[in-house]
């Protein structure tokens, strides 16, 4: 019986399907967990999954490759799921006009910032240069941040991870931060947060309302872009301090 169950996993666990399966159970858990805690930023669903997933992985001994054969397929949906923050975005477009110069220099400021204080303070704690080209792109959303690091020859899945963890940092401050500093604007909000925590920090700009969800929508796809150009020019300079 026992060595019946063994080889029946042992086909399971090199089918796509089946971390495919266990993928969108665990970010179910997550968002059961989510709703139950009130909504609380320290239980967001992708987090929860990401430990789900993690544990999993560990007690079956089964490594990355083998599980992203099936997690590619959620993966792809990353590029859709992004470009559909367009709809709430199209219904600021005169707000947008308006706010086109200052949105350009936060986002020429943000995204430089974002990039510059993630490598020199990893140089200076001692970091490798792969470990600083994988932290250059932590504030854009994971599809372009990946491939930012591998085309700079970053450490990917390094720079997954330290996406999803700048995204749940945003996401926990952003609150006590606003409310803290007193800031009221929609614009200025969503903006500030979509540049610093991209995905996460959007879900939970649009829990504070659907204007900051948009404004934090368009700076992260804007940082994307941004970074996308920036990091291969600014890269070499700081990387060069540390030489």
């Amino acid at each position: 019986m026992y060595e019946r169950l063994v080889n029946t996993w042992s086909t399971l666990q090199h089918e796509p399907a089946t971390w495919l399966a266990v993928t969108l159970l665990a970010y179910a858990a997550g968002m059961w967990g989510y709703r139950k805690s009130g909504y609380k930023a320290i239980f967001t669903p992708l987090m929860s999954a990401i430990i789900i997933v993690v544990c999993i992985l560990l007690a079956t001994r089964t490594d990355y490759q083998t599980y992203f054969e099936g997690g590619r397929y959620i993966n792809f949906l990353l590029g859709p799921a992004t470009v559909a923050l367009a709809v709430p975005l199209y219904e600021q477009r005169r707000r947008l006009a308006k706010l086109a110069i200052p949105l350009f220099c936060g986002l020429v400021a943000g995204g430089s910032i974002a990039i510059i204080s993630a490598v020199l303070i990893a140089g200076a704690l001692g970091a490798s240069t792969e470990t600083m080209v994988s932290l250059a792109p932590k504030s854009v959303t994971v599809p372009i941040a990946v491939s930012i690091s591998e085309h700079l020859g970053g450490i990917a899945p390094l720079t997954a991870a330290l996406v999803v963890i700048t995204g749940v940092v945003g996401a926990l401050l952003c609150k006590p931060i606003f409310a803290l500093m007193r800031e009221k604007s929609d614009a200025t909000r969503g903006f500030s947060v979509g540049l610093a925590a991209h995905g996460l920090g959007t879900s939970a700009a649009f829990q504070i309302n659907r204007d900051t969800g948009a404004f934090s929508g368009l700076a992260m796809g804007l940082n994307g872009l941004f970074t996308a150009f920036a990091a291969p020019l600014i890269l070499p300079l700081l990387l060069k301090v540390f030489e």
